[in-house]
């Protein structure tokens, strides 16, 4: 278990982390998501102590990483996936990091297997691609065999079948009662691999939430209604309380609505349905939603005018 309490980073005026307070349980894939810049990077280094807080703290089963002898058997984290000796073997880079922490050899053959490195376990690793370099990553962190496992875009340069791969081993680690806590701006791939959430946004507490409760509360649902006698239908709701709009295509939307009541009505009726479909954003709709203004840097469209500075008029000079 992971705790956090009023943990806050400043790096001189600028407050990175302000005063963040949750827990990462065990049994489960925790989600940690936030904009470019919201300071998860820089708590995920605090929880491993790589960077110390201004204020707060943070405990790994009840104690500061200091305190913990051989903490790969704690926590194994991935971080940075590169952060080796180029020149160093895979399975050199895996012993050194065992023999530091009490590890039998045996366990680097292991995790090489594991994460499908058998193959170049003697290759060094300069000549590895991002894939490769992430497999490797990953398999350090399994290293210590750790009950705490901490991942920073675990799919980063993953093809499909790795992507896949992944997903699959976060899941078999908290079925096996372990934390993990993932942090990832792969809106689709954290759908299908989290079942709770931590948002962040500006180093503040947006969300500590469940998955399904957090799409919930921040996004529109709505049943989509499609039927040849749109006109009728719409009549047919509003006589019943029950508010629609038009989207367009001989759609109607119902906010908030239940299919099956929807269906009921147009029976009752003798109205003839061609689609009746409820409608739930997305985790991406929903982390946008809650976000929108905790987003530090935006892009600008190309079809936004350029800022001034790029606009070559009268009153403006090319820099």
């Amino acid at each position: 278990m992971i705790e956090l309490e009023g943990l806050t980073k400043r790096y001189g005026e600028k407050v990175a982390v302000n005063n963040l307070s949750f827990t990462v349980r065990p049994g489960i894939v925790t989600g940690f998501l936030g904009p470019n810049g919201a300071g998860k990077s820089t708590t995920m280094r605090m929880i491993l102590g790589l960077d110390h807080p201004t204020a707060g703290s943070v405990r790994i089963d009840g104690k500061h990483y200091h305190q913990l002898k051989e903490p790969l058997t704690y926590i194994g984290a991935l971080l940075e996936a590169k952060a080796w000796h180029g020149g160093r073997t895979a399975y050199n880079h895996l012993l050194c990091l065992a023999q530091s922490n009490g590890i039998a050899r045996s366990r680097v053959r292991e995790v090489l297997e594991t994460v499908g490195l058998t193959a170049v376990a003697r290759k060094k690793t300069k000549g590895f691609s991002m894939g490769m370099g992430q497999r490797l990553g990953i398999a350090a962190a399994l290293l210590g065999d750790p009950r705490i496992l901490m991942f920073d875009e675990p799919v980063n340069g993953l093809d499909p079948e790795g992507i896949h791969w992944i997903r699959t081993l976060m899941k078999s680690l908290a079925a096996q009662g372990r934390t993990v806590f993932v942090s990832s701006h792969l809106m689709s791939e954290m759908a299908l691999t989290a079942e709770h959430l931590v948002v962040i946004g500006q180093g503040r507490l947006l969300a500590d939430t469940s998955m399904a409760d957090f799409i919930a509360r921040n996004s529109r649902s709505y049943v989509r209604v499609r039927s040849p006698q749109r006109e009728r239908m719409l009549d047919v709701l509003h006589q019943a309380g029950i508010v629609a709009v038009e989207s367009g295509d001989g759609v109607l939307e119902v906010d908030g609505g239940k299919a099956e009541l929807v269906g009921e009505l147009a029976a009752r009726h003798g109205l003839t349905l061609h689609e009746l479909s409820p409608q739930q954003a997305s985790l991406e709709e929903a982390f946008m939603q809650l976000t929108a203004e905790s987003v530090e840097y935006h892009a600008h469209s190309e079809t936004s005018p350029p800022p001034p500075q790029q606009q070559w008029g009268d009153g403006w000079k090319r820099g």
